[in-house]
């Protein structure tokens, strides 16, 4: 299994809330987790099958952006 981690603008426990539908049905719901209290909002996730761009594009799909950190 291979981590990816991006940063995100995913701010607060109500944005959270608003990925979790989708991030749970395109990641699955116990491989992924935002750290809020970092500067960053780091997405990690845990994942087989998906790369970098899958989870971009469904971090999106949910409203939200993400990119490579830095």
């Amino acid at each position: 299994m291979k981590t990816i981690q991006l940063k995100t603008n995913i701010m607060c426990a109500s944005c959270i809330a608003k990925v979790t539908p989708t991030l749970n049905e395109e990641i699955g719901a116990a491989n992924w987790q935002v750290d809020t209290q970092n500067p960053k909002k780091i997405l990690t996730v845990s994942t087989d099958n998906l790369n970098e761009s899958e989870v971009i594009k469904a971090v999106e799909k949910a409203g939200y952006k993400a990119e490579k950190i830095a």
